[in-house]
C-alpha cells in the first residue's frame, strides 16, 4: 500500500516561488486517459510524459529504466490511485519528499463507486442508485491528503482492485471534470507563470466534457435495457452514468484465467439473462471470451477501458468514450 503521505501529497518544491522565466514543471502521468486530460490542461505550455503505453495494461505493467528516470526527474506525478497502478507502489515510496504525487481518486468532487462483489453480479439496479457512491466534494485545497481513511484492504477476492473502491474512475465524464480542476490547480501552484494558461485550458476542457456527456447520454439511451457481459469489471462508472445494463464480468481478476466452474456460471448467465453481447478487451487474450460465448445467442465485440489503439494526446479521452459508446451501440442495437 502506498504511503499516505504520497497518495495525494503536497510537498514543498524549490521552484514554487520561481520567476516567469522558469521551465514548466516536468509532469508524468500513469495511464492514457488521465494523460489525455493532463495534456489538455497543459496544451501550449508543455507535454506530460505517459508511463503505460497503448497496448499495455496498468494491472500488469512493469516499469522500464526510462520510466524510472522520468519518475526521478518529475516535479509532479498524476495517477488514478491506490489499487490500480500497483507497479508504482515501490518507486513512489522511494521518491518521498522529492515530488508532488496526486491521486485522482482523492481529487475534490470525484465520485468513487464500491467494488462489486464477484463477477457474475446478482440482481442490481443497473446504475439507478448512487447511494453507495463516495463523493470527495470537500472543498479542501487541491493535492492534499484529505484524510478520508481509505483503508484499502487486501483480503477480498478482488485481487486487482486491492481495495474497497473501483479505480476505473475516469470513465465518468463528471469525474474527468474534477480531475481537470485538480490538475489545473496543482500545476498553477507549481508553475505560477503559466497558471492563467492552465486555468483557461481547464475551462475549455470542462466545457468539452459537458458536450461529450450530453452526446453520450443521447446516444446510449436506446440501448439502456439490453444486457451485456464484460471481460472484467472496468466499466461501472460508464454504466452508472448512462444507465446501462451490465449483467456481470467474465473474470474477477484480468490477470487470471477463470476456472471451469466460473465459465459454467458465465454461460448460464448468458443464457438465462438473455445477454446480447460479451465484450473482450484488446490487452488480453480473446480465447476465454470466445469460449463462454460459443453456442450461445450472444455476439462478441470489444471494449477497451484505456484506449490501447488511440493516439495519446488531448483528444484521446474524448475518442475513448466515444469509442465505448459506438461499440456498445453497434453490438447491442437491434
Amino acid at each position: 500500500m502506498f504511503k499516505r503521505s504520497l497518495i495525494a501529497a503536497v510537498i514543498a518544491l524549490p521552484f514554487l516561488g520561481s520567476s516567469a522565466s522558469a521551465e514548466p514543471p516536468a509532469v508524468v502521468v500513469s495511464i492514457k486517459p488521465l494523460h489525455s486530460l493532463v495534456a489538455s490542461v497543459m496544451d501550449g505550455v508543455a507535454q506530460p510524459r505517459l508511463l503505460v503505453p497503448g497496448g499495455a495494461s496498468p494491472h500488469t505493467y512493469s516499469l522500464r529504466p526510462s520510466d524510472a528516470k522520468a519518475l526521478n526527474e518529475a516535479n509532479a506525478i498524476f495517477m488514478a490511485g491506490d489499487g490500480l497502478e500497483m507497479f508504482l507502489e515501490k518507486p513512489l515510496n522511494n521518491l518521498e519528499g522529492r515530488v508532488r504525487v496526486v491521486a485522482m481518486a482523492e481529487a475534490p468532487g470525484v465520485t468513487l463507486l464500491p467494488v462489486r462483489e464477484g463477477g457474475v453480479w446478482d440482481e442490481h439496479d443497473h446504475g439507478h442508485n448512487h447511494d453507495h457512491a463516495h463523493n470527495h466534494d470537500h472543498g479542501h485545497e487541491h493535492g492534499h491528503d484529505h484524510g478520508h481513511g481509505h483503508d484499502h484492504g487486501h483480503g477480498d477476492a478482488h485481487d486487482h482492485h486491492h481495495g474497497a473502491y473501483d479505480m476505473h474512475l475516469w470513465l465518468d465524464p463528471a469525474n474527468a471534470k474534477a480531475f481537470v480542476a485538480t490538475v489545473s490547480a496543482t500545476l498553477g501552484e507549481l508553475d505560477p507563470a503559466n497558471a492563467e494558461a492552465y486555468a483557461r485550458n481547464a475551462e475549455a476542457t470542462a466545457a468539452r466534457l459537458d458536450e461529450l456527456d450530453e452526446k453520450l447520454r443521447a446516444e446510449l439511451q436506446p440501448i439502456a435495457g439490453r444486457p451485456f457481459l464484460v471481460f472484467h469489471d472496468a466499466y461501472q462508472y460508464f454504466e452508472q452514468r448512462y444507465n446501462l445494463t451490465a449483467a456481470g464480468s467474465v473474470t474477477v481478476d484480468p490477470e487470471r484465467r477463470p476456472g471451469a466452474r466460473r465459465l459454467s456460471e458465465i454461460r448460464q448467465r448468458i443464457t438465462e439473462g438473455n445477454v446480447v453481447c460479451v465484450f473482450r478487451e484488446p490487452q488480453f487474450s480473446p480465447a476465454v471470451i470466445e469460449t463462454v460465448a460459443e453456442n450461445t445467442q450472444a455476439k462478441v465485440s470489444v471494449l477497451d477501458p484505456v484506449g490501447a489503439e488511440i493516439a495519446e494526446g488531448p483528444d484521446m479521452y474524448f475518442a475513448l468514450l466515444e469509442g465505448l459508446s459506438r461499440n456498445l451501440r453497434d453490438c447491442l442495437a437491434g
